[in-house]
């Protein structure tokens, strides 16, 4: 009999379990044989590989050792990842919002670079209030406190200007500036803030327009969380029914490639540096304006 076991699980502690589990089946091992060799029961590796209960760094090194893991980068990420409270600005949230925005908010805190591409929307991290507010007041989106994920949004975005942020590369493509949610006023106060997070050193935004290839629209909406060791790196695909995060080495080569192809086909970056004749009538900064002009 087990107690104290996590009743709720979040993706940092399911993802530990996991990379555990994957070290024990590449080393060719048995659960049983593992936790002979450290002087652990069979049910307590289960556990852990599931993430329903901790892992003291001791015995975590000692599986790492056993299964002959010798990257030690690696392992301290790991190590990392088990000492980690995950406890920060959104623990506050947690009984208003559900595990998806919770771990969507560990792991943005976590990435040391986020990759995204949206077709539809603009992403969360960039999303103006109002434009945030007349995305969550869709009667068939069903958010019962409207106020309160617009709180949890806004504060999301605070790791644009921390003194060590992230760096943030968005490829949206040019059907989600024609969305209209909120009306021509919201629309144009969201297109002028793109404009001005791009001046951000650390935020690079491109446009894929309607002219290019059909690439992005096969590719759908993703956001890749590239962490200090990228071997810990997740994927995130959101959908109606529920957030599904992927984490296989070769699921992350994939999407670095899927993502590098839309940078090329997009329109080159917002640059606000350059003097206005710099711009091609090609660029991104030179479509928003465009569509600025047509509102």
């Amino acid at each position: 009999m087990y107690v104290g076991l996590r009743t709720a699980i979040s993706e940092r502690q399911r993802r530990l379990g996991l990379e555990l589990k994957q070290l024990r089946e590449q080393a060719g091992l048995s659960a049983g044989e593992a936790s002979e060799r450290i002087g652990m029961s069979r049910g307590q590796l289960s556990h852990i590989e599931l993430g329903r209960t901790s892992i003291l760094t001791e015995r975590l090194r000692d599986l790492c050792r056993v299964y002959g893991c010798a990257d030690e980068p690696y392992v301290a990420a790991l190590v990392a990842t088990s000492e980690a409270s995950g406890k920060g600005w959104w623990s506050a949230h947690k009984k208003r919002r559900g595990p998806g925005a919770l771990d969507l908010a560990e792991l943005e805190s976590a990435a040391v670079s986020i990759r995204t591409h949206e077709p539809l929307f603009i992403p969360g991290l960039f999303q103006t209030a109002e434009y945030a507010r007349a995305i969550f007041s869709s009667p068939k989106l069903g958010f019962d406190n409207i106020e309160e994920a617009l709180r949890f949004r806004m504060e999301r975005q605070r790791i644009l200007t921390l003194d060590n942020p992230p760096s943030v590369h968005a490829v949206i493509h040019e059907a989600a500036l024609h969305m209209r949610f909120g009306g021509v006023d919201v629309v144009r106060e969201q297109l002028l803030r793109l404009v001005e997070l791009a001046r951000l050193p650390q935020v690079t935004i491109q446009i894929y327009p309607f002219s290019a290839q059909a690439y992005a629209a096969l590719s759908g909406n993703f956001a890749h969380f590239v962490p200090a060791n990228p071997k810990l790196g997740t994927v995130l695909l959101e959908a109606p029914l529920g957030s599904r995060y992927l984490t296989d080495q070769d699921q992350l080569l994939e999407y670095t490639a899927l993502f590098d192809h839309l940078t090329e086909s997009a329109l080159a970056p917002i640059d606000v540096s350059l003097a206005p004749e710099a711009h091609s009538v090609k660029d991104s900064l030179a479509l928003i304006q465009h569509l600025l002009y047509t509102l």
